[in-house]
């Protein structure tokens, strides 16, 4: 008889995050270029956390355990952005 798998093991990266990207309230903020880079980052551990406007312009905000990433309204990643965050 073979052992049933957990689910954890067949989709671990579901099972990591809380809510999917698309189901967060930040995601209809994003434009669809944003909404593009934003689920490449996913994979590499990033979360939506919130959208900034600044200046006309939305700038999406990712963060995960190695740092912050800031996208573009173009779709532009910055892994490397000054921005400021409050705790």
């Amino acid at each position: 008889m073979q052992a049933q798998e957990s689910p954890i093991q067949e989709n671990p990266i579901l099972e990591r995050r809380q809510v999917s990207p698309e189901q967060s309230v930040w995601w209809n903020k994003l434009s669809l270029a944003q909404k593009f880079s934003a689920s490449s980052l996913g994979k590499f551990g990033y979360e939506l956390s919130f959208v900034r406007n600044d200046h006309e312009q939305s700038l999406a905000v990712l963060t995960c355990s190695s740092g912050i990433a800031v996208v573009t309204d173009e779709g532009d990643i910055n892994t490397s952005s000054n921005i400021q965050i409050r705790d």
